[in-house]
């Protein structure tokens, strides 16, 4: 056998070219299409009024809007990073939404629109990737826990609460957020398997917005994702995650069967992310540009205008409304982000611990001496 010297180049092949395993995708729930026409499911039926469908489309545009602008705030420097949710509103909306009172939300770092819901300000959101606190929000008082960056760390954090609710004897539930890529993690699955173990009221979001960073969906799983939940021994729903009505109405099933003792639900929101990954990404060097615009086609806000123009549940005049609001938030953002002071540094020191070691002191003490030395002492 001769051996040659040369180095044989192992080029990647295109995404999901050899993967014939990978089934034909199902049907979704479905309950607003495309082109903005309302249909029925057999299974999830839902009654919203004129004013609750005005609402949802509000919920959509500010958010997306707040979205836009933070973006546009980290490419002047004014945020560290930002991780979009462009295209993927309606399912943070309609998950959003279907929480009740005393149901409490775990999300990743990327659920604005979840946070919008509960009634976090924005701003509070902001100040995170600002770099200048750790999250501004009270966690008990909107029952949306603080953003996790340890990818599926979230979805122990809501098995484990969840098993506290039902200890409590709590008719409340838990919703774990999380992408596609995180159901590659050992602390998912490890929280399903509890989960389905113990029958906790935990319902299991799942954003399935086609790439886990730059990695497609069929590099990663030979089946759709919701069928992984049959593994665990617990309900799998895939629902079309950029109509809203859908996916409120999927949620509130699977949260109300969770309060009502039936245990665990995974919801796989089909949808797809129009933007980077997060700033620091470009999603050029992965995906293509038609594909990109053929998911522009199912945008999430674009078919709820359509239906509520075409039913009459809105006119001309809410729409501009609605932008109008919108234009207040953004600069109420813009405003409010450049305006936020700056912590002194020390503050770095306050919630370590609930209450200071000697230790940390002692780390305290020799941080002021050392920014003491600087000439003016202010730096």
């Amino acid at each position: 056998m001769s051996v040659s010297s040369a180095t044989t180049e192992v080029v990647d092949p295109v995404p999901g070219a050899a993967a014939p395993h990978l089934p034909a995708q199902p049907d979704l729930v479905q309950l607003l299409t495309p082109e903005g026409e309302r249909v029925e499911h057999p299974d999830y039926a839902i009654d919203v009024s004129a004013e609750e469908l005005r609402d949802l489309y509000r919920d959509l545009v500010l958010v997306r809007r707040w979205d836009v602008e933070a973006t546009a705030l980290q490419r002047q420097g004014e945020l560290g990073i930002w991780a979009s949710l462009l295209g993927q509103e309606a399912a943070q909306i309609g998950a959003g939404r279907a929480l009740a009172d005393g149901d409490v939300a775990f999300p990743t770092y990327r659920e604005h629109g979840v946070a919008w819901t509960r009634g976090v300000d924005p701003l509070h959101v902001i100040s995170l990737f600002r770099g200048v606190d750790n999250g501004g929000w009270d966690p008990v008082a909107t029952a949306f826990n603080l953003y996790t960056v340890v990818i599926g760390a979230q979805c122990l954090h809501a098995t484990g609460y969840a098993m506290g609710l039902q200890r409590d004897g709590a008719e409340s539930a838990a919703l774990a957020f999380l992408g596609d890529g995180a159901t590659s993690q050992g602390e998912v699955n490890e929280a399903m398997i509890w989960a389905a173990s113990f029958s906790a009221p935990v319902v299991f979001f799942c954003q399935n917005n086609q790439y886990a960073i730059s990695v497609p969906l069929e590099r990663q799983t030979r089946v759709p994702l919701y069928q992984r939940a049959a593994g665990f021994g617990f309900p799998g729903v895939r629902v079309d995650g950029n109509d809203v009505l859908a996916v409120l109405a999927v949620t509130r099933a699977a949260l109300a069967a969770a309060r009502e003792g039936q245990g665990p639900t995974f919801i796989e929101a089909f949808t797809y992310r129009m933007g980077a990954h997060t700033t620091s990404d470009d999603p050029t060097r992965y995906r293509l540009a038609s594909e990109l615009e053929e998911w522009k086609l199912r945008d999430p806000i674009a078919r709820v205008k359509a239906y509520l123009s075409r039913s009459g549940v809105a006119d001309a005049a809410f729409f501009d409304a609605v932008e109008a609001e919108a234009d207040e938030l953004a600069k109420r953002i813009r405003t409010g982000t450049v305006e936020m002071p700056d912590p002194p540094g020390t503050a770095m020191f306050d919630q370590v611990y609930a209450e200071q070691t000697p230790p940390l002191a002692a780390q305290q003490a020799e941080f002021e001496a050392y920014q003491a030395s600087f000439e003016g002492s202010g730096h």
